[in-house]
């Protein structure tokens, strides 16, 4: 049947055959092998979110699990996929978005609390059963609240290393960037990575529980902290990294070979010495952590952008735990250049404003601007 215009243009799963929009994808092969490696893992649901392994508010495309897997290309969401139901949960900007987008083998629930997610779970999948998912793309709070609303269920909740989406999706998952990592000059940053890393390792000092290590899983703070800057994530100039600060040392796992000359250079001018930066590739965070918490250490790490991966190597007792890293907290704090640069560039945007409004009082009279023109327009003067 044809629908009665794109802005109803949504599924129909009640017909017979069921409709469906251009727009929506078709999923049942790769529910298919998603289910088939579940099988092999002995795993009855499991729950795959919208989020990376950074805990980022914008993700790439490599990192789009969600949208792969279901067809849904919103911002916020979580699946669960069990052996005969498929769901998708979102809040209410992407309802009909997601009634455009995915196919029939989904339900779509209307809400985002974890509570109702737990609750499906538990009323499909049997007693005895395993919940599964990537403890590095889930929150430490996340984690918790998962654990809490399946506690005493008699189903068990398995953190799983191996990602069973990028299992499945194989070499069709789009590559990681291979763009160039690169120094953002002195003009910009106001000072140099080595006054802030010696800002940060005063802060480590002065703590009541002197912590011995800074983790840093917040893309933005490790770029901010090294003066570093990239493009894996669209519209944010940050790349993927991890940054373990010590008293004495300063690890930081990246992909090694992306770096600029300039950068590479500015980061090892200070081997060897506290002031030398150990270069490791990004894969390698987890066993490094694991074998530095051997030792005698405390480690601090902002809860906020930590995932339950990373949270679960470090033993309890070895842990200082805040919302956020004292590298977020400082990065908060503009110095004199970046409150100088951020007016320039308020000025600039003011200026290009006023020429749309300008432009605007012009057009508009003449009936040839509508929002989408007016859009392109100033991002034009812009």
């Amino acid at each position: 049947p044809q629908a009665s215009s794109t802005r109803n243009d949504i599924r129909d799963c009640s017909t017979d055959p069921p409709y469906l929009p251009p727009t929506a994808t078709n999923t049942t092969a790769r529910l298919a092998a998603l289910r088939d490696a579940m099988r092999a893992h002995g795993i009855h649901a499991y729950i795959v979110p919208s989020t990376d392994a950074h805990m980022s508010e914008y993700i790439s495309k490599r990192d789009a699990r969600l949208g792969w897997l279901t067809g849904f290309t919103g911002s916020a969401g979580t699946s669960v996929v069990t052996m005969d139901k498929a769901a998708l949960w979102t809040d209410s900007r992407y309802w009909t978005q997601a009634e455009r987008e995915l196919d029939c083998n989904w339900e779509l629930q209307r809400t985002t609390w974890i509570e109702s997610i737990a609750m499906w779970i538990l009323e499909a999948v049997p007693v005895g059963g395993n919940i599964s998912l990537d403890p590095f793309l889930f929150s430490i709070a996340t984690w918790n609240s998962y654990s809490q609303a399946l506690h005493g269920s008699g189903r068990t909740l398995l953190p799983l290393e191996t990602n069973l989406v990028d299992q499945v999706w194989d070499d069709q998952r789009p590559p990681p960037s291979s763009s160039e990592i690169y120094s953002l000059p002195a003009a910009f940053t106001g000072s140099s990575w080595q006054e802030k890393v010696a800002g940060i390792r005063q802060q480590m000092e002065q703590h009541v529980r002197r912590p011995t290590a800074v983790l840093l899983s917040g893309l933005e703070e490790t770029a901010w902290l090294f003066n570093l800057r990239g493009d894996d994530i669209p519209y944010n100039p940050v790349f993927y990294s991890y940054t373990l600060l010590t008293n004495t040392n300063i690890s930081l796992f990246v992909e090694v070979s992306r770096l600029s000359a300039v950068a590479r250079e500015s980061l090892l001018s200070g081997c060897p010495g506290p002031l030398c930066v150990e270069l490791q590739e990004y894969g390698q965070v987890s066993a490094h952590l694991r074998n530095y918490t051997r030792g005698n250490v405390t480690v601090w790490l902002g809860t906020e952008y930590t995932t339950y991966g990373l949270y679960s190597i470090i033993p309890q007792e070895k842990l200082l735990e805040e919302s956020y890293s004292p590298v977020m907290t400082a990065k908060a704090v503009k110095n004199t250049q970046e409150q100088e640069l951020l007016r320039a560039a308020h000025v600039r945007d003011a200026v290009a404003v006023i020429q749309y409004l300008l432009w605007l009082e012009k057009m508009v009279p003449q009936g040839q601007v509508n929002e989408f023109s007016g859009a392109q327009h100033i991002d034009a003067l812009r």
